[in-house]
């Protein structure tokens, strides 16, 4: 139920996102730190209110009084992301990053270093269709690269470990050489983790007064300009519900953790069902809208049968084609434990695992049978 939500929502869909969910804004007249403002907003509603554009501003301002100072979800973050959404486990690092302006990170000579993003160099894509890395000698932006890699190929590379390491720095083979990866730092981000890159500062905002101020206010009166301030000061705040609007035939993921069982009872009741992949048609429609996942794995409609070690699809069929990572095939004996479903992995090959259904994770369903 829509009052119950208390982990992040996010719909990702096969279509324009805008056409997929809108959003309702709620004021919140209490006054509270950005933190309790956080938790009330995750507790009651989506969270604190994201501003994608223009117009989600100007709706912003119809929701609240002229003369209020109000928290949104935006706070300041020092965290290195992947383009790809891999999880940053593994760092490369010629010297320790620092806290200037220099948020993307090329690769030289095997290692890593901090670059301003709007550098025009080569770059590396990665194809997964072909699991291949493409390096363009053509001289961009970061930016630029990324919309390159993400229209032609898949996204910027990604460098998970050492292995992956080594083999772009011998795929590179110049020492001196700089070429953009995947990697930079985002100093602002979303409560609910979107993506969007809509910024409404005021002139001379944010400053980052005595490196305290890491949270953002809208001020009402002043045209809604966006300040930012010390998050233990207290405001009153506007949280966001995302509501769903049909607008797909196909897949949609939902950043939403829940354990297996639930998120079946979550389909049944909203969509249709977990997704239940029959071909490699599917597999790839799937492979598309991981790329917006939070969680290292995402929950496919496949469960495990232990008494007859068969692994079966929720609409009742058996799994012809298979995509299970070596070792996931049976898991019998993990299976005499704990119940067992089928994940597949957000990163890498995309492969299934097998994974205690208790664990909570996102998950992906289809609107209709495909």
């Amino acid at each position: 139920m829509a009052q119950s939500l208390y982990f992040r929502l996010l719909v990702i869909a096969l279509c324009s996102l805008s056409e997929c969910i809108q959003h309702r804004y709620h004021y919140i007249n209490i006054n509270k730190t950005w933190t309790e403002a956080q938790r009330y907003c995750r507790e009651n509603y989506t969270d604190l209110v994201s501003v994608n554009n223009i117009n989600d501003m100007n709706e912003l301002k119809k929701t609240v009084n002229n003369s209020q100072k109000v928290w949104i979800g935006l706070k300041r973050t020092d965290e290195w992301k992947w383009s790809l959404g891999d999880p940053v486990k593994y760092l490369n690092w010629e010297t320790e990053p620092s806290t200037d302006t220099n948020n993307c990170a090329v690769m030289r000579n095997g290692s890593w270093h901090q670059q301003n993003c709007n550098v025009n160099m080569r770059f590396i894509c990665y194809n997964n269709s072909s699991k291949s890395y493409i390096i363009d000698t053509s001289n961009k932006t970061w930016r630029e690269a990324q919309s390159f890699c993400r229209q032609y190929h898949t996204d910027l590379i990604s460098l998970r470990n050492q292995t992956e390491n080594q083999l772009i720095h011998n795929i590179i083979n110049d020492p001196h050489t700089s070429v953009w990866i995947g990697l930079f730092r985002d100093s602002w981000e979303w409560s609910d983790y979107s993506d969007s890159t809509f910024r409404y500062w005021d002139s001379g905002q944010p400053n980052n007064h005595d490196d305290s101020e890491d949270c953002t206010v809208v001020r009402m009166w002043d045209q809604g300009q966006w300040h930012d301030v010390s998050c233990s000061d207290s405001n009153t705040f506007v949280c966001h519900l995302f509501v769903f609007i049909v607008c797909s035939d196909e897949l949609i993921l939902i950043q939403k953790n829940l354990s297996w069982t639930e998120a079946v009872r979550y389909y049944r009741e909203n969509h249709v069902d977990l997704v239940s992949v029959d071909s490699q048609e599917i597999q790839l429609m799937v492979t598309e809208v991981l790329h917006q996942a939070s969680t290292a794995e995402v929950w496919l409609g496949l469960r495990l049968s232990c008494s007859v070690v068969i692994w079966f699809w929720v609409n009742g069929e058996i799994t012809c084609y298979q995509n299970l990572a070596p070792g996931n095939e049976t898991a019998v004996d993990d299976c005499e434990r704990e119940v067992r479903s089928g994940a597949v992995q957000s990163g890498g090959d995309h492969l299934w695992i097998s994974l205690p259904e208790s664990h909570t994770l996102n998950f992906i369903c289809t609107r209709k049978e495909i």
